[in-house]
């Protein structure tokens, strides 16, 4: 469950702090209170995960002081002033250098939840968006997010890793929900280039002249530079673009013949058509197609990944059952079987969404997972054909998921695992080593 918005409230006045961290501690929120500027400033650094609460008047530094200390060490940190009579158009000023919002004395409390809260969700989406572009771009974050030890996912980090130190562009193929986009920002991550601009499009969301705009200019549209010149240096990625019409996939090829080698701007492009009677190689011309595929990579459909469907099962359902506030619910082995016979249309995102369903009627206690997986694909309409599998592959994939799940639930412990699962050291640190299992995974 999501943790308390911290409030850090600054003011002179031992009894002025202490009412406003009353009246917010009793609306939810986690306060801290700072009887000056300069104390607080010692606590509130960059990314502090709340919203601050300052008097403008204060002896010392005041509150229009600490409001550009704190703007020049986060500029996205919502600070909300506390005005008296007259001081208004100070407040207007302190508005123009960042301030979110100001509350003239006396003011009544309700405004003040109804400004804290609000400032808070906006704290919250600014320090998601801060940890989202750090995540994408950490390579060893996203390599992570590929989850899986199926031969195919194996090979996909190798190639990542192989293609990420290359110039040449890359020309990402797959099924809807693959994780396509995730594949394209790691290429760029663990790359020489990756402290340099990521830029993406969809060449799906717009007609022909504005895309035309929006990639090539010739000039600034709504304040942004077109992306090609906004990746220069970088890598531009292209969603869908199988999307281009004729006229522009002609304009990308002179784009591309005209950055020489190596490239001065990567592209990564990315298929996301897959009727059964056209291909992407069908979609572009053959010049642009041979220029963007030098490199490819298929990224493999969820339901050819074996054992990686437990796995990521058991991810899913964890991080939701902590998000709810609950237990994440268990497989047995029918429930197993029936994840690993089904058809994933919809690939991971697929399984992401039955992951958090049946954590939500897990918590209600009702329902199974069994009748959620065929519900999902008969609503995907036909269905698409499975390979049939050995026994002994769902025999593995079960056993390394038991496995798998007590290491979790005691947190690395050998022994515990080993009296709840009935094993025998030895026996356990052989299926461990078969099925590439570190107790480090786990601490």
């Amino acid at each position: 469950m999501s943790r308390a918005m911290k409030v850090a409230i600054i003011d002179d006045e031992q009894d002025m702090r202490a009412s406003v961290s009353q009246w917010l501690a009793l609306s939810g929120f986690d306060t801290e209170t700072y009887a000056s500027a300069e104390e607080a400033l010692r606590a509130i650094g960059p990314d502090w995960p709340g919203v601050v609460v300052s008097d403008i008047k204060m002896p010392g530094m005041d509150g229009i002081a600490l409001l550009k200390r704190l703007m020049s060490q986060d500029s996205g940190l919502p600070v909300i002033l506390i005005t008296g009579h007259g001081d208004v158009p100070m407040a207007v000023e302190a508005m123009r250098i960042g301030a979110y919002d100001f509350l003239e004395k006396p003011f009544n409390p309700d405004r003040m939840t109804e400004l804290a809260k609000k400032a808070g969700q906006a704290r919250r989406l600014t320090l998601d968006n801060r940890a989202l572009r750090r995540e994408l771009s950490d390579g060893s974050v996203l390599m992570k997010k590929l989850v899986g030890a199926s031969p195919a996912m194996v090979r996909l980090r190798e190639d990542i890793l192989d293609l990420g130190q290359a110039d040449s562009h890359v020309l990402i193929d797959g099924e809807t929900g693959t994780g396509k986009t995730l594949v394209a920002h790691a290429l760029h991550a663990v790359g020489p280039r990756a402290g340099r601009r990521f830029v993406a499009i969809s060449c799906a969301a717009y007609a022909e002249q504005g895309l035309a705009r929006r990639l090539f200019g010739p000039e600034p549209e709504g304040g942004h530079l077109p992306v090609a010149e906004e990746a220069r240096g970088g890598t531009l990625c292209l969603e869908d673009v199988e999307a281009l019409t004729p006229a522009l996939q002609a304009r990308l090829l002179t784009f591309i013949n005209d950055q020489g080698s190596p490239p001065e701007t990567r592209i990564i492009a990315i298929c996301n058509e897959h009727a059964p009677d056209r291909t992407v190689e069908d979609a572009l011309r053959p010049d642009l197609y041979y220029r963007l595929g030098a490199h490819k990579l298929t990224l493999p459909p969820l339901r050819t990944r074996g054992e990686d469907i437990l796995t990521l099962f058991a991810r899913y359902a964890e991080q939701f059952a902590e998000e709810y506030g609950c237990e994440a619910p268990e497989l047995g082995a029918q429930e197993a079987a029936q994840l690993l016979q089904a058809p994933w249309p919809g690939n991971v995102r697929q399984l992401i969404n039955i992951a958090e369903r049946a954590v939500l009627q897990s918590r209600r206690g009702s329902g199974s997972i069994t009748s959620l997986v065929m519900a999902d694909n008969e609503a995907a309409g036909p269905a698409m054909t499975t390979e049939g599998k050995p026994l002994r592959d769902y025999v593995d994939a079960f056993e390394r998921m038991l496995i798998d799940n007590s290491m979790r639930r005691h947190r690395g412990s050998i022994v515990a695992v080993m009296e709840e699962l009935c094993l025998p050291r030895r026996t356990l640190n052989e299926k461990m080593a078969k099925y590439g299992m570190q107790r480090s995974d786990y601490l």
